[in-house]
């Protein structure tokens, strides 16, 4: 490896963890005070919530990545460019594509390690935020949950959920037990799916087995649609149900699968296992538009301008990126395309915007 690319990398990879580094000291500090309230009125200590905010850095330091990447690779070639560093290469007969080269395996190398703390360290870090938010700072005592099911205790009812969409905010696979005097089942309720509206939980194609305390036994009925009073909402299940983020790749595969298997429309996961593997090579994409943007002529005049386009490009790819999901969610689009879309976007985008600089 030529000395250039040696001394590239070392700033590549230098600038990259300072600007993570205030990145996330930045979100611990705000992150701990704006949820204050919030600590103070639960049982948790202030060193348990200020371990609370430190686990959802690893998360953090994936979700930001291609945004410090990108600044990264804008700084070390902005400053090259204002300091004629890169004129002198260029005149000594170095090309631009050679120059990149450093770039873009700081960002392949970044998106392999990005997936890797995807699939190893985010969810085990995610797993025991979740556990804390539910049992420490909302407790919820009265749900318990696994992997495949959701119980809940309502009043006297115990009600079981198979899936929970979060996206369409509707149940499946729902079992309801309505308990009596003496702890005896007044009915049992099994409904294929349900959904919530006006503050009721509405159970499509259901069986309802009635206790009777005359003939002791149970009566039958069906019903298309039910109306249930059920003091749960949705955001009480979604805050239970464990989320993409807290799964690896291949966990959420597999869970996927099961879903699939058992009937139930698992669309939503289907996008986010896409996006799992779609997302941590934005890091290539952004270090070739870093920088195409630090050789631009205007990078040489003004770099905070350079920098204030670069935050305005990551803006664009959130905003683009979560548009496609959303339209992957919807099953507007296919969730392959929905994932890799914004990537397809900003590749092309990228390569453009190198040529022009060139």
């Amino acid at each position: 490896m030529p000395c250039l690319h040696k001394y590239l990398l070392k700033e590549l990879f230098k600038l990259f963890f300072i600007i993570q580094s205030i990145i996330l000291v930045l979100f611990v500090f705000i992150e701990y005070l704006s949820k204050m309230d919030r600590f103070l009125n639960s049982d948790i200590t202030l060193v348990g919530a200020l371990w609370y905010v430190i686990l959802e850095i690893p998360f953090m330091f994936v979700q930001v990545a291609p945004a410090s990447v990108l600044l990264a690779n804008i700084f070390v070639f902005g400053l090259m460019n204002r300091n004629n560093e890169l004129l002198a290469l260029q005149s000594s007969g170095i090309s631009t594509y050679l120059l990149i080269r450093p770039a873009l395996f700081s960002g392949l190398v970044l998106a392999i390690t990005m997936f890797f703390l995807g699939e190893i360290l985010v969810p085990i870090s995610m797993i025991k935020v979740h556990h804390i938010k539910n049992t420490v700072i909302h407790k919820n005592n009265n749900i318990a949950q696994t992997r495949k099911n959701i119980w809940i205790k309502s009043d006297k009812k115990l009600i079981h959920f198979n899936f929970y969409d979060r996206i369409k905010r509707s149940v499946s696979g729902i079992t309801i037990i309505s308990m009596g005097e003496g702890f005896q089942p007044e009915y049992r309720l099994d409904a294929q799916t349900g959904y919530y509206k006006d503050g009721n939980w509405i159970f499509e194609k259901s069986i309802q087995q009635i206790y009777n305390h005359e003939t002791k036994e149970y009566d039958i009925r069906q019903f298309d649609t039910k109306k249930v009073p059920v003091n749960i909402k949705p955001e009480d299940i979604g805050q239970l149900v464990k989320k993409s983020e807290a799964m690896g790749f291949f966990e959420l595969k597999k869970y996927v699968e099961k879903v699939e298997n058992e009937g139930y429309d698992a669309t939503t996961y289907v996008v986010d296992l896409y996006g799992k593997m779609a997302f941590p090579f934005i890091c290539f994409i952004m270090a070739l538009t870093g920088a195409a943007t630090g050789m631009r002529p205007f990078s040489r005049q003004s770099l905070p301008r350079a920098i204030t386009i670069g935050i305005i490009i990551s803006f664009m790819y959130w905003f683009v990126h979560g548009f496609f999901m959303s339209l992957g969610y919807g099953n507007s689009l296919p969730p392959i395309l929905a994932a890799w879309l914004a990537n397809l976007f900003f590749l092309c985008f990228g390569m453009i915007y190198l040529l022009t600089t060139e």
